[in-house]
């Protein structure tokens, strides 16, 4: 018997352990992201003044989880004279149709409705993956983070931006309450904010700051600094 979904925000219903990207939650995706990620605005600002250092003529840049296409249409406006290819993955079919409809106009962006691990990247200069890893099952992570550093030419850059676990159970303590806090802040309701997490059980699994920065070294990256951070959210600039 299937548990009844429960609102968790702007509308949103899911079920326990269960949180799903398609359906109804396409056309909300943007408002939501930005109320539910402190800063997500400005980690899309900080993607754009770091691609200046990596996207040269001609170029190639991929987004890993484009989601709705908005990163993408921000980057390929402030680059429309140059000789650049924008290309998005993302596995929700929704989310690709929506990403195509905004960007429909853009002929350097092509969207791909693709898993990162099915999907071969071609050499490029520039990946940006925003929230997007910490969705993906673990046991593979390691193998995207190996094709990411593979795909990228020599001096190419990777930006990251996840959610992360704290290094102890009292740091963990202190930013799930500061983050429960921000999100009253943001007028959701204590009720809406327990279901989130519940429909986030076994979806969402961030790794810590370390385990990130490992996994990145192991793939092969040497040069890595933290670009990013906010409580339990953080960005990474690697470069091969």
């Amino acid at each position: 018997m299937r548990k009844p979904k429960k609102n968790t925000g702007d509308n949103i219903s899911a079920e326990n352990a269960n949180w799903k990207f398609s359906g109804d939650v396409v056309k909300k995706f943007d408002s939501h992201v930005k109320k539910s990620v402190p800063l997500y605005e400005w980690s899309h600002e900080i993607g754009l003044k770091i691609s200046d250092f990596f996207l040269t003529e001609p170029s190639l840049c991929y987004d890993i989880g484009c989601s709705t296409g908005t990163f993408l249409e921000k980057i390929a406006t402030k680059n429309k004279n140059k000789d650049i290819k924008f290309i998005g993955l993302d596995e929700i079919k929704d989310m690709c149709e929506m990403a195509k409809k905004k960007n429909s106009k853009i002929k350097k962006i092509k969207i791909l409705n693709k898993k990162i691990q099915n999907y071969n990247l071609n050499k490029c200069d520039f990946l940006t993956s925003f929230y997007t890893i910490q969705f993906i099952n673990p046991s593979i992570r390691q193998n995207i983070f190996n094709k990411i550093f593979k795909s990228l030419r020599w001096g190419g850059g990777f930006l990251l931006f996840e959610k992360v676990r704290s290094p102890d159970a009292r740091f963990q303590d202190m930013m799930n309450q500061i983050y429960m806090e921000y999100k009253i802040d943001q007028s959701y309701t204590p009720e809406e904010i327990l279901s989130k997490s519940m429909s986030l059980k076994g979806v969402l699994e961030p790794f810590s700051t370390n385990a990130n920065i490992q996994m990145m070294k192991r793939a092969g990256f040497k040069d890595i600094t933290t670009v990013f951070k906010f409580l339990n959210f953080e960005g990474y600039l690697a470069i091969k």
